[in-house]
């Protein structure tokens, strides 16, 4: 369950897009999986600068609260609001209706610098 066309952070969040407009930031199927059930979400205000590695939220689950991570500097542009009365789609639909923030690049070439889907999948498996 790993899309080839996201890149990938060791901290377990994806980003889709390709840096020409605002990427869409969420976590993977294998940090919710390991979350358990999700309860809880915050998210950084629209308009929110980012450092790249900055942190931008929490999860919060049955087991324990996480921070997500800031994938690439950029400017917070949209916020999955939905997940306010719904956290629980980061668990059905971690790439899908589960995304957390949309983010305009401060440098698109960031992008270059994620992991790719193999090199995401390596990093699970060890």
């Amino acid at each position: 369950m790993i899309p080839e066309d996201l890149r990938y952070t060791a901290e377990h969040e994806w980003v889709a897009g390709d840096g020409t407009g605002p990427v869409r930031v969420g976590i993977t199927h294998f940090a919710q999986d390991a979350l358990g059930d999700i309860v809880y979400v915050q998210l950084p205000e629209e308009g929110t600068e980012l450092a790249a590695g900055d942190s931008m939220g929490e999860v919060e689950s049955t087991k324990s609260v996480s921070e997500i991570y800031a994938p690439i500097a950029g400017t917070v542009v949209a916020r999955n609001d939905t997940l306010g009365d719904e956290p629980e789609l980061i668990n059905a639909e971690p790439y899908a209706a589960g995304w957390l923030v949309e983010i305009a690049p401060a440098d698109p070439a960031a992008l270059e610098g994620l992991l790719d889907a193999a090199a995401y999948q390596a990093l699970t498996e060890s």
